[in-house]
């Protein structure tokens, strides 16, 4: 069976839409990100004694590679999800469909299923669904 397979995608969630071949609903599925996009690192303290000293300061570089790492983390949960897809459709809003296009490029089976890719805005579960259904219709 030749699975149909639309993703709704931005950095806190994806939501994944599945076809039957008849182009109706099958099962909608959400996978959270779990992102820290303010991770505090120990360091930066003052103590009594010398209160202008020196200090302890975390880079900005260690942070960012801690949230790339997990954004890369929740990517491959979703491409695990949708492995065994015959056609896929990526949207959403901001640069997450992107980078996930990306991660979907590294991996050469899941690549060639990809369709399309487009921007749109936020939606429940059901507009995400009914615009995977539109896609995917057949013309008359």
């Amino acid at each position: 069976m030749q699975k149909i397979i639309g993703i709704w995608v931005d950095h806190k969630k994806a939501v994944i839409v599945t076809l039957n071949q008849a182009g109706e609903t099958k099962s909608i599925r959400e996978i959270l990100s779990d992102l820290e996009r303010h991770v505090r690192l120990s360091g930066g303290s003052r103590t009594k004694r010398t209160p202008w000293g020196p200090q302890q300061i975390s880079s900005d570089n260690k942070m960012e590679a801690r949230y790339r790492q997990q954004l890369s983390r929740f990517y491959q949960n979703v491409i695990e999800a949708v492995a065994d897809a015959y056609k896929i459709v990526l949207m959403g809003p901001g640069e997450a469909k992107v980078e996930l296009k990306k991660e979907m490029d590294k991996s050469k089976v899941i690549s060639e299923s990809l369709v399309f890719m487009e921007p749109c805005d936020k939606m429940t579960q059901r507009q995400i669904a009914a615009r995977v259904r539109d896609f995917f219709a057949p013309l008359p």
